[in-house]
This record gives C-alpha cells, structure tokens and sequence, in this order.
C-alpha cells in the first residue's frame, strides 16, 4: 500500500515539473519571433503577378458545386430508404 508520505510527494513533484515546464515554455517562446512577410509585389507597373496569383477558379467553383449537389442527392436517397423501413 502506498503512504500518503509518499502520495503528497508525487503531487509536490508533478506541480514542480509542471511549473518548470510552464516557464521553461514561457521564457523560450518570448524569444523566437517570427520573420516579417515577403514583400507581395504586384505594383503598378511592375510587370509581376497581382497579388493571390492569377490562377482562374472558376472551374474549381463548378467542380466543387457539381461534388456537393452529388452527395446531397445520395444522402437524400439513402434518407428516404431509411425513412421507408
């Protein structure tokens, strides 16, 4: 049987490991910064890529709307089996 000598000691331990952790975790974090984002470019004039990139999604919309229309149409069916047993 373990003591409760022994009990309050583990729970001493753990409560000091989880605060040594916490501010090992705080001291360390404060430090790492991240870098400032990459200039976007796309001024006027430039000549480069506007802003987001000049990929079309148009096809992706009628893709993803086609998909969708798809599942809604199976769970309707398989709702309506389910509703007539």
């Amino acid at each position: 049987m373990i003591s409760i000598d022994k009990i309050v000691y583990m729970e001493k331990a753990t409560r000091y490991a989880v605060f040594l952790v916490t501010m090992a975790l705080f001291f360390v974090s404060q430090h790492l910064y991240a870098d400032e984002p990459p200039n976007p470019g796309g001024g006027p004039g430039s000549g480069d890529l506007p802003v987001g990139g000049a990929s079309p999604i148009g096809g992706g919309l009628l893709f993803l709307a086609v998909l969708a229309s798809a599942y809604l149409g199976k769970k309707l069916i398989t709702q309506r089996k389910d509703a007539g047993k």
